[in-house]
């Protein structure tokens, strides 16, 4: 389901929409990632954002 441009709040900000190809790209460059492996985080954590900004964070340590 896509994004409601017309509801935006902390509810709207707490989610990462996969099917919104601007969102995965901020997500992506913001933890310089591939677009791969920026999509296989945000479906394996889920659209929450904090929850997939902690992995991909936990992702570049290990790199």
């Amino acid at each position: 389901m896509a994004d409601d441009k017309s509801k935006r709040g902390p509810r709207d900000r707490a989610r990462v929409a996969l099917e919104q190809p601007y969102e995965v790209s901020y997500f992506r460059k913001k933890h310089d990632l591939s677009l791969e492996k920026a999509k296989d985080i945000i479906e394996r954590h889920g659209p929450n954002r904090e929850k997939a900004n902690e992995a991909a964070e936990h992702y570049k340590k290990r790199r």
